[in-house]
């Protein structure tokens, strides 16, 4: 057989002539003499294997498809053959590793057969790419690992580590991710990764993305699934020009979705560039649903955990919040009722006085319960107009300088002239008291409690802090901070008194004004809480939310 009759070539040929056959058949088709030359290369083997009939022609195929480490080992073989040995491969289907062009390897199906030729031996091979194949039975065994992973968890985080685990293991990616969205922070958050080879992540390990950010900020912000074939060419996001530095070539990103709505984005990187591919993005998506149903579950499991603990501590604010005000003032009108006419005037104003304290504190607890009720059911209107924040907040400041005094406490206000928000000023006044009082509540004699406020140009947003040095609030109860009747544990063991409804007061009226109020992380004692009000009318009719144009 001659190389020349598989060339394509323009000339006619008639279907009946075999060349035409091997020239449009779908597999790769490659005939190799006793000694490891190309004799012949058809088209499909050019497709798969990146070299033109001209390149291949006359190589030894060890040079070309051969991956390095199995040479020695194939020349033997066909060594062997030549000499009339046992040929166990001949006339059998089997699977290999080849290698393309680009340097990747690929698994591949052939058959091979011999022809005696007039003074030589050929050998002829039928290959075709097997990685779908072997693509599809390696996810069925991931969704099996990542079934029972999800049913065996006993925490969502649990879950989250096994699932990239399955996909990175039985997958053979080098980095798997679990991304889901933290709404507090609007950030969605790295909630597991599993690396599995020796890569330092650099510059590509990021915990926290903003939405629309990289490929999972994308994934979760458009809610739709992302294919980059080739990280380096991705001048778009700079983490993946970072993964392309460490040796990622490929991303794939499918969104993880619960009860409708977008929570997160299930990432995976390869090694190698590959064009995108439905197949494999449905394959994630249906194990990016199965993650999403779990966590739908979980939600509704802890829920209801949550309602149980709201109810304890509902229980617990009756015992202390309402019981001890209540007991002060029935024990001071039975004395008056008792012993009025031998109480002097000034023991008679003392009790009187006890019971003015305490009917106050019954009713600021009884105005929180109705304002924090209202404001979730939407029955208080926000009305705002163009305010001046820093006004409001120096305002606040002088209030409670009186309380921060007795404490030997040192407020610091650092505020600009004028700071023009668009919101309600009095209920941006009840977030300023509840923070400053807090701050001052929670605060030893002796702390500082500062405030700042500045413009944000670049985001059009005001940005507020409100900082302490108290007692801080423990790492692993700061995802509870904001749930209704929640007293931190040291301030339970302090006995310090509250309702816990302030902070939740505070982000329903900051988020009413289409804002934003985060527990900041800190260096050293103390907390420090971190606002963001946008300082122009949102306009509801605009799908992007922006500020609406009219200043």
């Amino acid at each position: 057989m001659q190389s020349a009759q598989v060339r394509v070539s323009c000339d006619d040929r008639v279907l009946h002539d075999p060349e035409s056959v091997l020239a449009v058949a779908l597999h790769a088709y490659i005939a190799i003499d006793e000694t490891g030359q190309v004799v012949a290369w058809n088209p499909a083997a050019q497709a798969l294997f990146g070299y033109s009939f001209d390149q291949a022609c006359g190589r030894l195929i060890a040079d070309l498809i051969i991956p390095v480490a199995q040479r020695t080992a194939h020349r033997e073989a066909l060594a062997r053959c030549a000499a009339g040995g046992p040929a166990p491969m001949l006339g059998r289907r089997i699977q290999l590793a080849a290698l393309h062009r680009d340097g990747h390897e690929l698994p591949v199906e052939l058959t091979v057969t011999a022809t005696e030729e007039p003074g030589r031996r050929l050998f002829h091979a039928f290959a075709q790419d097997v990685t779908l194949a072997q693509r599809v039975s390696r996810f069925a065994a991931a969704e099996a690992a990542v079934s029972r992973g999800l049913a065996e968890a006993g925490s969502s985080g649990v879950a989250a580590a096994r699932v990239v685990a399955a996909l990175a293991v039985r997958m053979g990616w080098p980095v798997a991710e679990l991304w889901l969205a933290d709404e507090a922070r609007q950030m969605v958050t790295c909630a597991a990764r599993h690396v599995n080879t020796d890569l330092r992540l650099g510059a590509f390990g990021l915990n926290d993305l903003e939405p629309g950010v990289g490929l999972p900020g994308r994934v979760y912000a458009q809610a739709a699934p992302d294919w980059i074939p080739d990280l380096a060419a991705d001048v778009t996001s700079f983490r993946s020009r970072a993964g392309a530095r460490i040796g990622l070539h490929v991303a794939v990103g499918v969104p993880v979705s619960s009860g409708g709505h977008t929570i997160g984005a299930l990432c995976v990187y390869g090694d190698r560039i590959e064009d995108p591919e439905d197949t494999l993005v449905a394959l994630l998506s249906g194990i990016a649903a199965q993650v999403g149903q779990y966590l739908e579950r979980r939600r509704a499991e802890e829920l209801a955990v949550e309602l149980a603990k709201t109810k304890d501590e509902f229980l617990a604010l009756v015992t202390h919040e309402l019981r001890n005000p209540l007991s002060v003032i029935t024990a001071a009108t039975a004395l008056l009722e008792e012993d009025l006419e031998i109480l002097a005037v000034g023991e008679q104003r003392q009790q009187l006085q006890a019971i003015g304290r305490n009917a106050q504190r019954l009713s600021v607890i009884a105005e929180d319960l109705l304002d924090l009720a209202r404001l979730e059911a939407g029955h208080i209107a926000i009305d705002p107009v163009d305010t001046d924040l820093a006004g409001i907040i120096g305002d606040a400041v002088a209030a409670h300088r009186s309380a921060a005094s007795s404490k030997d406490l040192t407020m610091i206000a650092d505020l600009p002239e004028r700071l023009e928000v668009y919101g309600d000023p009095h209920r941006l006044r009840q977030v300023a008291d509840n923070l400053v009082s807090n701050a001052i509540k929670y605060t030893p004699a002796g702390g500082t409690v500062t405030l700042t406020a500045a413009l944000d140009a670049s985001a059009d947003t005001v940005v507020w802090t409100v900082a302490d040095t108290g007692i801080g609030i423990p790492a692993a109860e700061r995802m509870h901070l904001f749930r209704r009747f929640y007293r931190t544990s040291i301030a339970r063991d302090l006995r310090i008194p509250g309702t816990g409804l302030g902070l939740v007061i505070t982000r329903t009226i900051i988020e009413r004004h289409h804002g934003t109020i985060v527990l900041s992380d800190t260096v050293g004692p103390g907390s420090t809480f971190t606002i963001r009000l946008p300082r122009y009318k949102i306009d509801p009719a605009r799908p992007d939310g922006d500020p609406a144009t009219d200043r």
